[in-house]
């Protein structure tokens, strides 16, 4: 006996094609075990859908709500329900009649995600024969040779003709698909139905893969004072399945799982799809739900498998902001000789504005990150910065950082420090401020103090923002320097 080796390239380059027998397909995969014959088993696939329901939450999950109409045979029998989600939990699962509960009883279910692919297809023809279809090349023809399959663990090994061939170019024919290999995610259950009239059946699960995001567009006036806001939601879905014309709606909240180590399966990574759907605002409806917020989408929509879709979600315009400078210090400044190596502090811009009512808006806003946009001389839109908000609602203000101010300038000196004990600090500062701006500006200088401090008599008028932060608002005239000078003690 010899033992042949085909070249690994050759071999990796193989196709393997299934033929099946008239009359064999899908349809003749084996069900669960204690199903009753072969005529009581029933497949629902999507078609039969009467409503699909989504509800999207942050966290990549999805609660999916599947209603068909099915028709059981009175009696044991088993019902395939195809076309699930691929990352389906299958503990989440829930079954019911809606039109006649008391006639449906489910006695097991199973989840058959030993989905079919080459290496599965060949596994289960490991000890048999197949057909191998090699091309000929040199005489322009296709031979066909029978093989044994000896082992497919790392490769092919072949019995052929007497020989053993390590791997073996060509296509591969299997005489029929296996029994216990199916094509797609399945729920099969072994029911007992006493019904005869067709059952609406509603299936409800959790899946993975599946989740939402929320984006913003703030576009402000001329002066920074007015600004319209619109938003997005991007419906990112890898759960494995496609949800056509679906009731869809999305939750926005931390909802508190358990970890489940055992359905962390690894993930499967897709390309996928972008689309984008522009409809009249509002397009969704806010309601409270426990402790989160719900948006519905007040029509139905398609989210293909693999697609990513964004969804027109809110417009308010004219929405009254205001703009302000901040130059933070810190803490250990007070505490030290200041260096005056780089004396230069930033002056931090941000954009706020009310989410209430009376100012265009009053929906509870979800988490996301909002991007600022203003019109240049020429009326084209410019991007000016973007900040992240965490879930706001209604009636509290929304606070971004759009970047650092490039006409304005903050230089700090400690003038005096003294170390009065172990624990006792004393310092003397002159800030300047300096505005190359052409308008009249306000810089708020933020000093964040410790211990039990004090800020000692001739310093200007300042504010008490917490028990160890004070702010001085200083008003700085276009093309003016103002200096502001106090001395503070700080310790314990």
């Amino acid at each position: 006996m010899r033992i042949r080796t085909v070249g690994i390239f050759a071999a990796a380059m193989v196709m393997v094609t299934v033929m099946i027998c008239a009359g064999a397909g899908v349809s003749g995969i084996a069900g669960a075990a204690g199903a009753g014959s072969a005529s009581s088993v029933v497949k629902s696939t999507s078609q039969e859908q009467t409503n699909i329901e989504v509800t999207v939450y942050n966290g990549n999950i999805g609660l999916v709500k599947d209603v068909r109409s099915v028709t059981l045979p009175p009696g044991k029998g088993e019902l395939r329900f195809m076309d699930v989600a691929a990352r389906i939990n299958p503990v989440t699962v829930h079954v019911r009649s809606v039109n006649a509960p008391d006639s449906l009883v489910v006695l097991e279910q199973n989840y058959e995600y030993d989905l079919m692919d080459e290496n599965k297809l060949l596994d289960k023809y490991v000890g048999k024969k197949i057909r191998i279809i090699e091309d000929n090349k040199y005489q322009d023809r296709k031979d066909t040779v029978e093989a044994e399959l000896l082992s497919n663990n790392n490769g092919q090994i072949y019995r052929i003709g007497g020989e053993i061939y390590l791997g073996h170019p060509g296509i591969k024919v299997l005489p029929e698909l296996p029994d216990n290999l199916i094509a797609r995610p399945t729920l099969t259950w072994l029911y007992d139905n006493k019904a005869a009239k067709p059952h609406s059946v509603e299936v409800s699960y959790i899946t993975g893969n599946i989740t939402w995001k929320a984006d913003y567009v703030l576009v402000l006036d001329r002066y920074d004072k007015k600004a319209d806001l619109s938003g997005w939601v991007t419906v990112d879905n890898k759960s494995g399945a496609a949800y056509r014309d679906a009731a869809l709606k999305l939750v926005a909240g931390e909802v508190n799982r358990a970890k489940d180590e055992d359905y962390e399966r690894p993930m499967r990574v897709y390309k996928a799809a972008a689309s984008r759907e522009y409809a009249p605002a509002p397009s969704f409806e806010e309601k409270s739900l426990f402790e989160y917020h719900i948006y519905t989408l007040q029509r139905r929509t398609t989210l293909k498998e693999n697609q990513t879709k964004q969804i027109s979600f809110i417009d308010a315009p004219g929405a009254s902001a205001s703009k302000d400078y901040i130059a933070y210090g810190i803490q250990s400044w007070f505490s030290s000789a200041f260096k005056d190596t780089n004396p230069r502090q930033p002056v931090n811009v941000y954009v706020r504005f009310k989410n209430s009512r009376d100012n265009s808006l009053g929906m509870p806003l979800p988490g996301g990150i909002m991007r600022l946009y203003k019109k240049d001389d020429e009326g084209s839109l410019q991007f000016i910065g973007e900040d992240r908000i965490k879930h706001t609602p209604k009636d509290e203000e929304i606070k971004l950082k759009v970047g650092e101010a490039f006409d304005i300038a903050v230089e700090r000196s400690q003038t005096d420090f003294k170390q009065l004990t172990s624990k006792q600090y004393e310092s003397e500062w002159e800030i300047t401020l300096r505005n190359h701006k052409d308008e009249d500006i306000t810089v708020q200088l933020i000093e964040p103090l410790f211990g039990t401090w004090q800020v000692l008599p001739g310093a200007p008028k300042y504010t008490k923002l917490d028990a160890n932060t004070i702010r001085f608002d200083v008003a700085v005239p276009k093309d003016k320097e103002v200096k502001v000078k106090y001395r503070v003690r700080v310790g314990y």
